[in-house]
């Protein structure tokens, strides 16, 4: 749908970094998310906005790989369990492949150890998150919206 007035209030919980507005730079990525509404007969858009921010004014967390850190922030996360008064998460997005792995980690299935071996191999793609509604009003501008 059209976002043009983005806010954080509507955004499901037990998402990778917690309740938050998410963007990514990577236009292929936000493409393919977009393309999943089309398969099931809905309209699909891509949002545009600019992002810019200021890294000494906010909190920030930056997971730069898909490592423990990362696996135990996205593991709560997921939970409900939402720790750490971000402004702003950054990291690696649990795409189909990665998802696969976190399945299996949390249902008990493989351990954080195998999880975070086949984890390793994965390069990863870049998820924002915004998760403080004063961020998001004040970094975040709408540029427009394309339909797919």
């Amino acid at each position: 749908m059209i976002v043009s007035h983005p806010d954080t209030q509507h955004s499901r919980k037990y998402l990778d970094f917690g309740r938050g507005f998410y963007l990514t730079s990577i236009d292929e990525q936000a493409v393919r998310y977009a393309q999943r509404f089309k398969r099931r007969g809905q309209s699909a858009w891509l949002n545009v906005y600019e992002f810019s921010y200021s890294e000494e004014q906010w909190n920030i967390k930056y997971f730069e790989a898909y490592d423990k850190e990362w696996l135990d922030f996205v593991a709560q996360c997921r939970e409900g369990n939402e720790f750490g008064d971000f402004d702003l998460v950054i990291g690696g997005i649990a795409n189909d492949k990665v998802i696969i792995t976190l399945d299996r980690y949390f249902n008990g299935e493989i351990s954080q150890e195998v999880a975070l071996g086949l984890l390793m191999f994965e390069k990863p793609n870049i998820q924002y998150c915004i998760r403080s509604e004063h961020m998001l009003q004040e970094c975040l501008v709408y540029i427009e919206s394309k339909q797919l």
